[in-house]
Order: C-alpha cells, then structure tokens, then sequence
C-alpha cells in the first residue's frame, strides 16, 4: 500500500486529501469542520478526518505533499517589496509576522504529519504543478491541453502546457504581478465584495450591468496579447505594495470611489461588474485559442481559481477551439491539495494512469458520511420529531410532494462534497417554477444578497429540452452557465437567461437521481433548484448537527436527513 497525503493551507480554503495505491479516498476543506468560512489554518482536522475514514495511522503514511514551495512564495515577497521600498513598509510589517511565526516552518508541521524522519517523506510541488495536477490527472483525457490560472502562487500566476498518460509538462507561464486573478480580485474589492470569497458575486452582478467600461480597462489597465498574456499598469493598483487592491488613479478612472461592503449597489458599479467580466472572458478565449493554436489538441483541461468563473467556462466552451473541457471541481487552493497527491502518485512515482472515458472525480463526493444510527442520534438530542422511512424511494415520494407544495427542503444523503458546490448531497432543494421562491430563498433561508441567482439540477436525459448545450455535454460539477430554454423556470434562470447547471446521471448520484426522477413523475417538471445547505457567512453544512442547526434557524420547511425526514408546519397550518 502506498498511502499520500495531499494538504494546501495557510493562505484560504485549507484542505487535506489522501490517496491510497493511485485513489482518491477521502478529501475536505478545513472549514467544514472549524466553521470558519475559507479558514486558513493547518488542516488538521481534515488531516484527521481523511486518516479515520481510510482506517490508518499517520504513521502509515508514506508520503505528505504540500501543494506549493514556502520559500520561493516568501522570495517572491521580499523581492517585491525590495522593489517598492519605502512604499509598502505597513503591509510588509503585517505580512511578516505571519510568515515567520508560521508560513517559512511549515516543513515542521508536515513532518510532524508524516511522522517519519526520513527526509522523503515530505516533499512540496509548486503551486501551479499542483492546480494542472488536479486539473489533469483525474480528468478522462489521455492527452490533453492544460490552462492554470489564479492569483499568485510563488511566482505564477498562469501557466499552460500538455497532460499525456502520466506526465504533466507545464510549458508557458506569466508570472506576478501579471495576474487575471488578481486584476478580477481587484474590482471585486472596487464593488465591495471580499477578495477570495466574493468573486462569484461578481460574477452574479455583472449580468445587471452593462460592459460601459470595457474599453476603459482594456486602453488603460491591461495590455493584452493575441495569445492571452498580458501586462497590467501597475500605476491603478496597490496590491504590491498597500492594503488596498486599487488606487486614486483606478478610482477616477471609473467615476468614483470603491463601494462600501453592504451599501446600495447603484448602476454603476453594475457596469463595472459587467465590464470586468467581459475582460476576463475575452482574455481566457485568447489563452485558450493560444494554446490550441500551439497544440493542435482536441481536449483542455482547467484549474486555479479563475476556473470557477462559470459564465467564462460558458464562453469557453461554446466558442473556444477546444472539443472537450473539463474543469477541477475544487478548481481553487482546495483542491491544490487534490493535485499535491496526484502529482506525487504520478509525476515523483511514475505511477501509470487507468484508462477511462469517465473522470476519476467521483462526482467530488470524498466528504464525511453519517451512519443511520448516528443521524438518529443527532435528531434525538435536538428533541424535533421526525418521520423514518423504510425505503429511499418512500422518503423521495414524500419530498417530491413537499416540493410540489413549494416548500424548501434541506437535502443531507451520504458523503459531503469536496469544493466550493453543493452537489446533492449537502444542498437546498424547492421547485423552480415560480419566480417567488427566489424571494424566499434569499431572504427567509438563505439570508443573501437578492441579485444572486439560483442554479438547476436536472437528470441528464431532460437537459437538452431545457437549456442549449451541445448534444451529449454533460455538466456534473456545476462549473458552467448555459443558456436556458423557454420560460418555465424562473427561479433558476438569471436576468440575462442563463443558468448554472448541474446535469445528474443515476449513477453518478443516484439518491439524487431517484428523487429527481420521482418529481418528475408527479408533476412532469425535470428541474429543481439546487443551492448549497448553509446560510450566508457559513460554510455549508458538513455534520448532521450543523445541518439541524441550520434547519432550526432559518426558514427551511423540512430536513431530509439520510432515511429520516422532520417539517416545520407549512405557513396554512399556522
């Protein structure tokens, strides 16, 4: 047995994952179970779930990967701060504390995970190795093109190359402070969203706007290649040497000051929203034709936190030269631990990669799981009544009904999803017919902002009759915007038509299938709303504690919760 432990941590969405003999056995972000949304920390408590759901001891462990080089990350810091000295002397005074209290020692921590001495057991892949690993090795490409593309990790902040068999070669990169990630981080911060968290809220709000500002960034701020590399005018931003992302210049540039978090969002920062993200779409097409171009392959492969703008995968796979994409679904830091243990398995050991025309993801679902005993204990604690069915097929007749009804439905079935998507087994179902269960969603359970929208889950076979995707195309991992069909579903589709969809096939997820299948058959409608089991400012639900905790404190009407289902009365029985 060879056992390797993947991990990626002190910086956002910290996570562990542990592969066994080339599988991916288990996988969790930190958060999950600290509560804190992105925490940061060492991951010790997903460390410690991945260990017990495998059955083995740390001392086990032949290998622990960290997903970038401490020390080239921390040369690149000082390197720039040097560079903009005396500017930057407050942020350089916050930063290094952090660094040398924990970031430059992280080796101790993971050899004390290791538990080993023998100097091999702890090895570290550079952050955007890490990203194409996860990005390639589980994908179901033999060959393929590959596009990283985030922040920063030590220098990088792109990088494309090749994926064959068992071997990734990253062959171009753009390096800091030349950074689509950061630029979108950028005007993320400018509308008054938090950078790392809000950017697919941005993403939400630029539908509203339009790109009257497009030109703006592209005359001004990024200077952009026919293959997609690009420089920026550093003279608009402070993020190399400030606290803040932009500067005075930036703000005259468009109109006014940032937006203060929570206040009014007006029309123009509505444009703005969508001027940035029309930026980043053209800039990813240029890349993606670029590496085509050099290339010559039929399939690309996506990964690095940009790969979670949905509405510019959309674009990419619809007008992009490629006849394939398949995207990471833990595409950010999360999954960077993801790759750390793919990259050893494959890259270090030369391990040979299976042939297969499905993806070795697993639907993502490399979560925690709760036996029945265990959520009967946790439902006894919290004192509600709840009802036990004897089949799967008995509970999915009665929240079809319940859905009919129009009522929200938290959904908690077998093991948690690894990524920032609710896949179905820790999610928020109701009905997408109608327009107002928008309104509840936002405002009774889920407590957000109303200008998000909300994505469908459908079963594969229903996916063409209602949104335009090319035939064949399935959509698992909720990574895409598509075009939506028609008018039958309003909760699901934003203002502009488009939706992200999740396609579903029985045996990818099939409690989820039978359910949706089931409400179907009652009242032919294929589609459901699908959001993620927690509320604003939370990560999503991981315990059947949380996912009662929740469903007590807000406005979900019932809990179906692995064979056992509780209901709050509906607002008639009041």
């Amino acid at each position: 047995m060879v056992a390797i432990l993947g991990l990626s941590a002190l910086y956002h969405d910290s996570a562990a994952a542990l592969m066994i003999d080339g599988e991916i056995v288990a996988a969790a972000q930190e958060e999950r179970f600290s509560r804190i949304k992105h925490d940061s920390s060492f991951p010790v408590h997903a460390i410690e779930f991945c260990l017990n759901h495998a059955g083995i001891s740390q001392s086990e462990l032949d290998w622990v990967c960290y997903y970038e080089k401490p020390l080239l990350r921390f040369d690149r810091i000082l390197e720039t701060y040097l560079d903009v000295a005396p500017r930057g002397f407050v942020s350089f005074a916050r930063a290094m504390p952090g660094w040398l209290r924990e970031k430059l020692w992280v080796r101790r921590q993971l050899t004390r995970v290791a538990s080993r001495t023998t100097g091999n057991a702890v090895v570290f892949c550079r952050h955007h190795e890490s990203h194409a690993a996860s990005a390639f090795f589980p994908s179901p490409f033999e060959t393929a093109a590959i596009l990283t593309v985030d922040g920063v990790g030590e220098w990088e902040t792109a990088t494309w190359g090749v994926g064959q068999g068992n071997r990734i070669e990253l062959q171009r990169r753009l390096r800091f402070p030349h950074s689509l990630g950061l630029l979108y981080s950028a005007f993320t911060a400018y509308c008054g969203f938090r950078v790392n968290s809000g950017e697919y809220k941005l993403m939400g709000l630029a539908p509203y706007g339009k790109p009257v500002y497009a030109d703006r960034i592209r005359q001004h701020l990024v200077n952009v290649r026919a293959d997609g590399s690009f420089r920026l005018d550093l003279s608009y931003f402070r993020f190399i040497h400030g606290l803040q992302m932009t500067s005075r210049k930036f703000h005259r540039l468009f109109d006014g000051p940032p937006r203060k978090p929570e206040s009014e969002l007006t029309k123009r920062f509505m444009n703005v929203a969508a001027s940035i993200q029309a930026v980043l779409e053209d800039i990813l097409l240029r890349m993606v034709h670029g590496i085509h171009e050099e290339t010559g392959l039929k399939s690309l492969c996506l990964a690095g936190g940009v790969a979670l703008n949905a509405v510019a995968n959309g674009r990419i796979l619809r007008e992009g030269p490629f006849e394939h994409v398949w995207i990471q679904p833990a595409a950010g830091d999360a999954g960077g631990a993801l790759g750390a243990a793919f990259w050893v398995w494959h890259q270090r050991l030369n391990k040979p990669r299976c042939e297969s025309n499905e993806d070795r993801q697993a639907g993502s679902l490399f979560g925690p799981e709760f036996s029945s005993s265990e959520v009967r204990d946790a439902l006894d604690r919290s004192q509600l009544c709840y009802e036990e069915f004897a089949s799967h097929q008995d509970l999915c007749d009665r929240v079809a009904a319940l859905l009919e009804e129009q009522r929200v439905v938290g959904w908690f079935q077998g093991r948690m999803e690894f990524g920032p998507r609710s896949l179905g087994n820790r999610s928020l179902l109701a009905a997408a017919n109608r327009k107002e269960m928008q309104t509840t969603l936002n405002q009774c359970v889920k407590r957000r902002e109303d200008f998000r929208p909300f994505a469908p889950v459908t079963l594969h076979e229903f996916t063409q009759e209602n949104f335009e995707i090319p035939p064949g195309a399935e959509f698992p991992y909720m990574l895409v915007v598509v075009p939506v069909r028609g008018e039958r579903f309003p909760t699901i589709t934003h203002v502009d038509g488009s939706a992200r969809l999740q396609t579903v096939r029985d045996s990818q997820n099939p409690q989820l299938g039978q359910l949706l299948r089931t409400f179907h058959s009652r009242t032919g409608q294929s589609v459901l709303v699908n959001t993620s089991f927690n509320v604003r400012g939370e990560p999503i639900v991981c315990t059947p504690d949380d996912a009662i905790r929740c469903f007590q404190m807000t406005g979900i009407d019932a809990l179906a919760i692995d064979r056992f289902l509780v209901t709050k009365p509906s607002h008639s029985e009041d």
